[in-house]
Order: C-alpha cells, then sequence, then structure tokens
C-alpha cells in the first residue's frame, strides 16, 4: 500500500490508497444492539491499518492489520463462541493475543477452532481441543473451566444439528421450499453419521479428567524440519495446511475422508501428509497436459500436475487445486459435494473428472457446497442447494459441477471466490460483489433477509474491492479507496 498507514493511532496523511474493510451479516458484539447487519458497514479502526480479511467463525470476525497482527472482533460469549476462539472482542477491533511477535499472513476459522501462518512459515492453532494436535492443550488459566465447559456442550449440539438441512425450519426465501429427492434420500444416512459422530465424540469426552477444559490456547503446530507453511484452511474439524513446496498437511477429525489419508480415521492428533498428486506424473505433464486430460494407469489417474497450489475445507469435506488446474476433492458427499457424480463419500483425494480440461484457479468451499472458479472466469458450482448456495436458480442438489450462466454473471470474469456455511460470495475482475444462497442474517449484504438462488449484486460505493472473506454467517470484504 503506497504510504501506508501506521498502526498506534498515527495516521500517514501521505495515504494515496486506503484500504477498507466492510462487514454484513450476523456479527452480535459489532453493534450495541446486536442485530443482524444487513447492508455492508464499514469496519472502522483508528488503531489499525488493514492488510487483508480472513472471514471468521460462527459470530466473530478476523482480519490481517497491515503489520502482521490478527485482528477480531464482533464476538459475544451467549452466542456460544468461547473467548478462546474468538478473542471475546465485540465493537472494537482488536490484535488476538498470540504467542508470536511473528507477522500473522495467512488465518481462518471453523465452526470453534482457528488457525493461523505467519511469515516464517509456522504455524499456530486454537479453539476445540480435538481440533488441536495433541500433545498441544493446555488448561484454561483463568479458571473459567466451567463456563467453558457449557459453551463447548452447546457448540457441539448445534454443529451435530448443522448436518440435516431439516433442522433449520422454514426457508426465508419466497420460494418453494421443499428440498430435491437426493437430499431427501440422504436424510437416514445422514441421521446415521451424525449419530456415529456424537459416540465418538461422548467417547472422547469421558476419556478426559474432569480438570481439563474442552479448548485449547493458541499452540505452536509441530511439523517436520523445514516444512514451512505459506496457507491454511479451517473446515467443521479438521485443518488443511500448505507448505511453500505445494505440500498439504492435514489434521484433526477425519471420519467422512476429509483427510484424504484412504480411511476413516477419525481422530488424526498430529499433522500428516496428504497424498494429493502421484509424484511420478511429473515426467509425463507436458505430454498428459497437451492431451487436455489425465492418464489412466489400471484403475488409477495420474493427477494433472506436480504441486499443489491451492486448498479449502467445507464442513467436512476438502478440496485442492493443483498447479496444472486440476481440482481434486475428498471427504462427506451426501449431498455431491464433492463434485463425482454420486453421494458417495472420498476417501482418498479424487479428481473432479468433468472439470479436466479446465483450468481451475480459485476454490473455496461451505458447509455442504463447493465453489471453483476458471482461468476464464467461470464459475462453477456442486452440492448441497436446500437455500439457493449453488446459485443455480433452484434448490436442487448438484453432484457435478454446474456452471453458472446467471443473467447477472453475462460478461462478469470472476476472480475471488468465497463460501460461508451456506451462501456464496465472488469479486469479479472489474470489481463487482455478487452474493447468492441463505440470508437469514443478512449475510448477502443486500438490505433484506431473503434467500437468493442466483448471484445478485452487492452495492459498495465509492471503492474498489479486492478480496472477499465468509464467516459461517457473515461476510467480510476488502476494498481500497482512493483519497
Amino acid at each position: 500500500m503506497n504510504g501506508e498507514r501506521k498502526e498506534e493511532g498515527v495516521v500517514n496523511m501521505d495515504v494515496h490508497n486506503e484500504k477498507l474493510v466492510y462487514m454484513w451479516g450476523y456479527l452480535p458484539g459489532a453493534l450495541p444492539q446486536r442485530s443482524p447487519i444487513l447492508s455492508p458497514l464499514a469496519v472502522r479502526s483508528t488503531v489499525y491499518a488493514w492488510k487483508d480479511v480472513c472471514g471468521g467463525g460462527c459470530g466473530f470476525a478476523m482480519a490481517i492489520s497491515e503489520s502482521g497482527k490478527l485482528i477480531t472482533w464482533g464476538s459475544t460469549d451467549d452466542l456460544g463462541q468461547s473467548y478462546v476462539t474468538s478473542g471475546k472482542h465485540g465493537e472494537t477491533p482488536e490484535a488476538f493475543p498470540l504467542p508470536t511477535e511473528a507477522s500473522i499472513v495467512k488465518a481462518a476459522a471453523g465452526w470453534a477452532h482457528c488457525v493461523a501462518a505467519t511469515g516464517n512459515g509456522e504455524v499456530y492453532t486454537w479453539g476445540w481441543k480435538e481440533c488441536i494436535p495433541s500433545g498441544k492443550v493446555f488448561s484454561d488459566p483463568s479458571g473459567a473451566g466451567g463456563m467453558e465447559k457449557d459453551v463447548f456442550e452447546r457448540q457441539n449440539l448445534f454443529f451435530t444439528e448443522q448436518g440435516s438441512p431439516r433442522s433449520q425450519g422454514p426457508r426465508s426465501s419466497g420460494g418453494s421450499g421443499t428440498l430435491s429427492g437426493l437430499d431427501g434420500r440422504g436424510s437416514k444416512d445422514e441421521s446415521t453419521k451424525r449419530r456415529r459422530i456424537s459416540s465418538a465424540k461422548q467417547a472422547a469426552e469421558s476419556s478426559s479428567t474432569g480438570d481439563e477444559t474442552p479448548s485449547a490456547f493458541p499452540c505452536l503446530v509441530t511439523l517436520n524440519p523445514g516444512v514451512r507453511i505459506v496457507t491454511v484452511s479451517a473446515g467443521g474439524r479438521h485443518t488443511l495446511t500448505l507448505s511453500d513446496i505445494g505440500q498439504v498437511w492435514g489434521w484433526g477429525y477425519g471420519g467422512e475422508g476429509q483427510l484424504g489419508l484412504g480411511s476413516r480415521i477419525r481422530m488424526v492428533s498430529s499433522p500428516h501428509p496428504i497424498p494429493c498428486i502421484d509424484s511420478s506424473y511429473g515426467k509425463e505433464r507436458d505430454a498428459v497436459l497437451s492431451r487436455g486430460g489425465m492418464t489412466s494407469e489400471g484403475q488409477g489417474f495420474r493427477v494433472p500436475g506436480t504441486y499443489v497450489k491451492g486448498i479449502a475445507c467445507g464442513g467436512r469435506h476438502s478440496a485442492v487445486i493443483t498447479d496444472a488446474g486440476a481440482l481434486l476433492t475428498f471427504g462427506w458427499g451426501l449431498y455431491g459435494q464433492c463434485g463425482q457424480g454420486s453421494t458417495d463419500d472420498e476417501l482418498s483425494p479424487t479428481c473432479v473428472s468433468s472439470l479436466l480440461g479446465i483450468r481451475i484457479e480459485g476454490v473455496a468451499a461451505g458447509l455442504w457446497h463447493t465453489v471453483c472458479v476458471s482461468a476464464d472466469g467461470d464459475v462453477y458450482t456442486f452440492g448441497g442447494n436446500q437455500f439457493g448456495q449453488l446459485g443455480t436458480g433452484g434448490d436442487q442438489a448438484e453432484t457435478l459441477p454446474r456452471l453458472l450462466e446467471a443473467p447477472s454473471l453475462e460478461n462478469i470474469h470472476a476472480k475471488t471466490i468465497s463460501c460461508g456455511a451456506r451462501h456464496s460470495t465472488i469479486i469479479s475482475e472489474d470489481g463487482k460483489v455478487f452474493c447468492w444462497g441463505w440470508n437469514k442474517y443478512g449475510q448477502l449484504g443486500l438490505g433484506d433477509v431473503i434467500d437468493r438462488n442466483v448471484p445478485s449484486q452487492v452495492t459498495i460505493d465509492g471503492c474498489v474491492p479486492k478480496n472477499v472473506a465468509c464467516g459461517w454467517w457473515h461476510t467480510l470484504l476488502l476494498a481500497e479507496s482512493p483519497t
């Protein structure tokens, strides 16, 4: 940023392009009345200059300042989000207390855990102890164990309920409100999966001592020597990180295959490399790409590319992009969110074959859906669509990637994408912002609480959008404003 604003409350009057952050949706502590924010509202800070937005979890927002501090705000105790995760910061954006002086370059929040990467390649994580690598759980020094346990139990109950759209009640949109046959058929399987998850959680809780709290304070993640992490992603209860050489590492809950290790490993308690690319592929890379697809070897496939360049975590599924633009997905598939043409879980990273020959540049994942953007600026969506989060004009789930051809996106070249739990957002190359999906809390920024099943443009005057990051129930936008 030219003539960047200095922190500690000192403003450089020679600023040319001031970076602004806008928020909308449900951030209960961001306003005195704790009401949803239905239209973009500028986040005010006299102390911090903005560098990037990171979304946030349920009810709190995260951003990064120019000096590399992780900034949080909007949290409140009665939402069920503990201060260990959110920072207990309300209307005023404040630096989250991390045990490092290194600059934060990337951060992400899942349902109830967070992860951040520093400029020197280290990773810190905190929140639900089941999401934290073993041996890194600490007791609450404030002695607030009782409160934390209550918060944890409420979070656990709510996340379990998130598994089925039938627990959500009537839709707020004017649409039919009916679920597709696919979604209806999946309800029994989903109920069984929820019972399995609940049993596993009860077993884990019963094995812990009464002195332990269910939350872990920020701690350094132990990785192999020489591993430097450049970006991070957090799902419902799992975490993916990406190293500077394009290797994916993951840990946390893997019961649906979201850790891509080839089996239903319920809990991976230390970071493990996730095999995404056949190392032998590099020798034939140019030949394979010239044919516009993959080669087969027996029953298997070789993945186009030599390393991973992008990662995304959904509620219980994951997606990665290779340097050749191939999209791979793995994890829970009940609503087609893996894009493989079925509702099966994918236990290992698997190429989305219908997109072969299309260079994918970006991917984002929500609770039940996935959105990706191609090098040509086209948007593809697949997975659950109960609230219009696919943007296809209906509520039918899609098990294969579907190109969005909404009139609002005509001649629009999408560049940046992000997903909340049940809503989606893009920024176009010419700086337009579009949102669609669930809008109960105003997370679409359109001035109302009506769901949208097609992309709708968000009005933000006087600035140029640069990045967007969705939390579960809210949206953050980084913009640049010439002065």
